[in-house]
């Protein structure tokens, strides 16, 4: 269900299974209960979210005064973040910003606008994984629900595995939230971690994230563009 990265009394970091809902999901306890009660903790809060279907880090804090400086973090856009994706479709570009307002749609899924009212942006480069194949590196400059696979899909390059949004049928959907970095109470805290579940998420995945995307902070982003048409 998780694996504890980082640990302090201010903040706890883990690393979020696939399939893991981080709230009370029908029957199941939900991860935030979960850890709480596995760490005998009195207070545990969520400072952001992953989908269900999505693996990677997660941060937490352990009590209210943390919890309200790390969401402010979070909606001061301070916190910069890092996911990483499989396709097995080629995107429209290698690299690029993509910009739009996002709306309901059907199932429980969202589309992307061409109005820029109040956009999703979400930055990304891709590579070449193995035939067949392309790996992503997403920078997520909003937080929006569902914004990485609305985006990807917007590309032509659904995530594979993720069916509500056109990608095929896999093992899992292959989105991981790799890499986390902020600044809290004057020390900084960088976080990395490369996915443990999922048939393409082995020995060649990971020599290709180390060739091209072990570094994303020193990746030339594609520039951000909001002016409102």
């Amino acid at each position: 269900m998780y694996q504890i990265i980082d640990q302090t009394d201010d903040l706890l970091v883990i690393n979020k299974s696939q399939g893991v809902s981080v709230h009370k999901d029908q029957n199941d306890t939900g991860l935030t209960m979960q850890l709480k009660d596995d760490l005998k903790l009195d207070e545990l809060y969520l400072i952001h979210r992953l989908d269900k279907v999505t693996s990677g880090l997660l941060l937490f804090a352990k009590q209210a005064k943390a919890a309200a400086a790390l969401s402010a973090l979070f909606r001061e856009r301070k916190v910069t973040k890092y996911y990483l994706a499989i396709s097995a479709k080629k995107p429209r570009r290698k690299q690029g910003a993509i910009i739009g307002d996002m709306v309901k749609a059907r199932r429980g899924s969202w589309k992307l606008l061409l109005s820029k009212e109040n956009p999703a942006i979400t930055q990304f480069f891709s590579t070449s994984l193995a035939p067949g194949f392309r790996l992503f590196i997403i920078k997520p400059y909003t937080g929006k629900t569902h914004q990485i696979r609305v985006a990807l899909k917007s590309e032509g390059s659904p995530i594979l595995g993720d069916q509500l949004y056109a990608g095929l049928e896999s093992d899992r959907v292959y989105l991981h939230a790799f890499s986390l970095s902020f600044s809290y109470d004057n020390q900084q805290y960088n976080y990395s971690c490369l996915p443990n579940e999922g048939e393409l998420f082995g020995s060649d995945f990971k020599r290709v994230v180390s060739d091209f995307f072990e570094h994303p902070d020193q990746l030339k982003w594609p520039k951000i563009t909001t002016n409102k048409r």
